[in-house]
């Protein structure tokens, strides 16, 4: 039987959860699972504000737009990540300065990170991709001294933490996505805005609810409600909600399961990594792991490329991930013309293996024996 990339896990309640969301007659959003979900990070995690989205891209363009940016105004970012990243900040009217990533794996590279800062800086995007944090005190100490916020790009960050603290609830800002290729998804699609910073907690619900005040209102802090600032339409439908609560009250579970997965790719792996033939994932000592990505970084794009067919011909689905974006067709142009090796070695090279709840330990055992044959 081929083993897919990805399967999104259902935990049995979902169903069961979007029945009771029809049936209470709230299927608009901000209803009864809308809440539950949002009070489940806040809690756990002790993040001051969350707001659910209909995607991780909308949870950024809402941090975009509490960046309150002017034309020309400069985010600096990686270059090594999804293009929603960018695009939200582009919206806003900013220039993209892009970072370059680490030798030892493809997170922002903070110790270059204040050779990019101009007087038009003002923001730093870290992305803390496959789950591993960047390295959160170097970027915060820029930040306070250039007086630049910070906006996680957690997008597959969720229940991951730098030293003992949650990510995205570091920085002023972050944005999570429940997309089905995420750890927990929300039906597929799916979001979370984070508020830190108490000064962008009462816009941001404004911005939610398509630039009303009407959150205020059902409250009872307002008689009336009306337009008062820009905004859109960001919240999911009741729906949605209800399928992510199913997922969020069976977290502990899922992410058991992935971590025993990727420890057992790891032990397996380990040995061909230590002939020359691959390097496997780096979680430096500051970061936990959250086991949302395997991945191999090879040699060169030759030696990807046939280890992708490889697999492909004994019905293992492994893909590569991001383009850098300095040197996309949208923005080559656009680009400074700086050289980001690391970015443009991760594009070449690196190479995600399946990772999901429903994969089993003799699946993975299957995979590398698989990889193994094809490096050698």
């Amino acid at each position: 039987m081929a083993i897919p990339f990805n399967k999104p896990h259902l935990t049995g309640k979902e169903a069961h959860y979007m029945y009771q969301a029809v049936y209470n007659g709230k299927l608009s959003g901000n209803g009864e699972f809308t809440k539950k979900c949002q009070s489940f990070f806040e809690g756990r995690y002790g993040f001051r504000k969350c707001l659910l989205t209909t995607s991780g891209t909308d949870a950024l363009e809402m941090c975009a737009m509490l960046c309150e940016l002017q034309r020309g105004d400069e985010v600096i970012i990686p270059s090594y990540t999804f293009v929603s990243t960018a695009l939200a900040f582009l919206r806003e009217g900013a220039k993209v300065v892009f970072a370059d990533s680490m030798k030892r794996n493809p997170n922002l590279d903070a110790e270059t990170l204040e050779s990019l800062i101009t007087p038009r800086t003002r923001v730093i995007v870290p992305v803390h991709y496959a789950g591993v944090a960047c390295d959160m005190d170097a970027i915060m100490t820029v930040a306070k001294k250039h007086n630049l916020l910070v906006v996680e790009d957690a997008a597959q960050a969720v229940d991951s933490y730098y030293k003992g603290r949650p990510l995205g609830g570091i920085g002023h800002l972050a944005a999570f996505s429940f997309h089905e290729t995420k750890n927990i998804t929300a039906g597929g699609e799916g979001g979370l805005l984070v508020v830190n910073d108490e000064r962008f907690v009462r816009r941001a619900e404004i911005i939610w609810e398509k630039g009303t005040n009407r959150a205020e209102f059902f409250r009872g802090e307002v008689n009336k409600y009306g337009w008062v600032d820009m905004g859109s339409s960001f919240l999911p439908a009741e729906i949605n909600a209800a399928f992510l609560w199913a997922q969020l009250e069976n977290l502990d579970e899922i992410q058991d399961k992935r971590k025993q997965l990727w420890q057992r790719y790891y032990e397996l792996l380990q040995p061909l990594s230590e002939r020359g033939l691959f390097c496997l994932p780096d979680i430096p000592k500051y970061a936990s792991n959250n086991a949302h990505m395997f991945y191999l970084t090879l040699p060169d794009l030759d030696t990807r490329t046939a280890l992708i067919r490889h697999l492909k011909e004994n019905d293992i689905l492994a893909v590569f991930h991001y383009l850098s974006l300095h040197s996309s067709a949208y923005y080559a142009d656009k680009h400074d013309g700086r050289e980001l090796p690391n970015c443009d070695r991760y594009a070449d090279t690196l190479v995600r293996l399946p990772m999901y709840y429903d994969l089993s330990i003799e699946d993975v055992e299957h995979i590398c024996k698989v990889i193994g044959e094809g490096v050698a």
